[in-house]
């Protein structure tokens, strides 16, 4: 069974956490090691970051660690021959996140078996239209048993949603806000109404809602209303403050308690 779906499957009633950071960042070799200290930790999934250029929905934390990992010499090649390293070593679900140009640079084909000679049991890509994941993608993935997770918000009208959730398998990223990324002190009324409309669709995926968490506020709002939860400028931030895991992990930690 492919590590997602084994995730939500035996952790039904408990609520999981999902960290994002940026391969390549703080620096280019850290990538094995930050994997390792999360899973040590206690997180459930990881979404590593595929840096690009231009990476449209993301703020200007993720965008600047973006920068760095390419600067550093981070790569699509580089970060598949780092996953592979300690592909042994890890049993919680690695996500890998990023936008479409670099997968299709890569190959689609290539990059699914990739993802599966490097232990990586799904991807989101945030800039891939619906269709040509149906048409394109999913056949690929579906033959490598990788996830291909969608994302909805806000404005994603009921009929998307059913059809996405439909369409799909592993979870659905459930992105709090229409905005880019992020960290918030608070989720607003109408972020929490939107919460709640969707967990009364009572839709076959679970759901992890992401964009915006960063303290217990944001967090317990969440996992209120889906599988868990994703958090990714806010690590992000303390790991490139610390450039240690740990370290960044303790802060995190201690904020979610707040």
């Amino acid at each position: 069974m492919n590590k997602i779906n084994q995730l939500f499957e035996n952790n039904k009633g408990r609520k999981l956490l999902s960290l994002y950071f940026c391969a390549g960042c703080p620096s280019l070799d850290n990538t094995g090691e930050v994997i390792k200290t999360m899973q040590r930790r206690g997180i459930d999934m990881i979404e590593v970051g595929i840096p690009f250029s231009d990476p449209l929905a993301d703020g200007p934390v993720i965008q600047s660690a973006a920068t760095q990992a390419l600067k550093n010499g981070m790569s699509l090649k580089k970060l598949f021959g780092q996953l592979k390293d300690i592909k042994d070593e890890v049993q919680i679900p690695l996500v890998l996140m990023g936008y479409l140009n670099p997968i299709l640079h890569y190959g689609i084909e290539a990059f699914c078996q990739s993802c599966v000679e490097s232990g990586v049991s799904g991807a989101i890509i945030p800039d891939l239209p619906f269709k040509d994941y149906q048409d394109i993608v999913k056949p690929v993935a579906d033959k490598y048993d990788l996830r291909i997770i969608m994302l909805i918000t806000p404005e994603t009208s009921e009929e998307r949603i059913r059809f996405i959730d439909e369409h799909t398998d592993g979870f659905i990223y459930m992105v709090s806000s229409a905005a880019i990324t992020g960290a918030q002190k608070s989720f607003d009324d109408a972020k929490q109404e939107y919460f709640r409309r969707i967990n009364d669709m009572n839709l076959r995926n679970p759901r992890m809602i992401g964009f915006g968490i960063s303290n217990k506020q944001t967090l317990e709002a969440a996992q209120q209303n889906a599988a868990g939860a994703i958090i990714g400028s806010k690590f992000v931030t303390l790991l490139n403050e610390s450039n240690n895991a740990d370290e960044a992990l303790d802060k995190l930690f201690d904020a979610l308690e707040r």
